[in-house]
């Protein structure tokens, strides 16, 4: 399994200390069904925890995930910023998220080219 942070989401994850381990233990949850919320069409909001704290108190990111396949890492909050997603930026992902979840290796090769994602390392088998 692939896993891929956007340009966003690597900026927030710098600024907040959150490791890729971190990341790659959250799309592991995922797929062995610890999942936080279940947004529908491949959208997934699962938490981290925030260092030294537990994951309630901790961050939320916004997971696009393909079981065996990929996982991108779309959005991240703390949960003290925002509470939850409004219905039109849930349609909004779905959207967005129905695009991604089919890219194919030429375009996701093209993507990292660009700087639009980053692929990350997982030590651990995520899929």
């Amino acid at each position: 399994m692939r896993v891929f942070v956007n340009k966003q989401f690597r900026r927030f994850s710098n600024e907040n200390a959150i490791s890729d381990d971190s990341l790659c233990k959250a799309v592991h949850e995922i797929s062995i069904g610890l999942i936080h919320a279940n947004l529908g069409g491949g959208i997934y909001k699962q938490r981290i925890a925030r260092k030294g704290q537990g994951k309630s108190g901790g961050f939320r990111t916004i997971i696009f995930f393909k079981a065996h396949k990929t996982a991108f890492f779309i959005l991240g909050f703390a949960k003290n910023a925002q509470d939850n997603l409004e219905r039109n930026e849930v349609a909004g992902l779905k959207d967005l998220a129905g695009r991604m979840l089919s890219y194919d290796e030429k375009i996701i090769a093209i993507a990292v080219k660009d700087g639009a994602l980053e692929e990350i390392s997982c030590e651990q088998d995520v899929s």
